[in-house]
């Protein structure tokens, strides 16, 4: 994420808006680790492998988190500051946005498991450390 990138040295974070009718006045997102996004694919091929149909699915906790508590979950599990620049916000931003993930629920079994946002950034953050380069393909010889 932009927040973990930006605690690593990288560029600066943009927080779009600080005013919006929310409680810190940030956006309201839903969050989701990426090995419950892993789930929640791999269940569902299992279920067309199995005869089931194809389908749409709304992913995520159904419990959003505004941008500046993802800020300042980044700054604890780093012990960094998160350089920011305040900037306008984006044009049609909603205020809050996050998932119903009922139909996977139901239809999957699927539910994320790994859903509070301090593992979610501490393992990013873990990821970050052990791969500063991300994942490069070796050059051909």
């Amino acid at each position: 994420p932009r927040a973990i990138e930006a605690a690593a040295g990288g560029q600066a974070l943009q927080l779009f808006g600080d005013d919006y009718p929310t409680p810190d006045g940030t956006c309201l997102r839903d969050y989701i680790h990426v090995c419950d996004l892993a789930d929640a694919h791999l269940k569902a091929l299992d279920s067309i492998a199995r005869g089931g149909r194809s389908d749409a699915y709304n992913l995520g906790t159904g419990h959003p988190h505004s941008v500046r508590e993802v800020i300042d979950c980044v700054e604890r599990v780093t012990g960094r500051p998160v350089p920011r620049t305040l900037a306008p916000r984006r044009p049609g931003d909603p205020a809050a946005l996050f998932a119903a993930p009922g139909k996977a629920r139901a239809a999957l079994g699927w539910t994320p498991r790994l859903a509070d946002l301090e593992t979610i950034v501490s393992t990013a953050w873990t990821w970050h450390r052990t791969h500063p380069q991300g994942y490069r393909t070796p050059e051909p010889s």
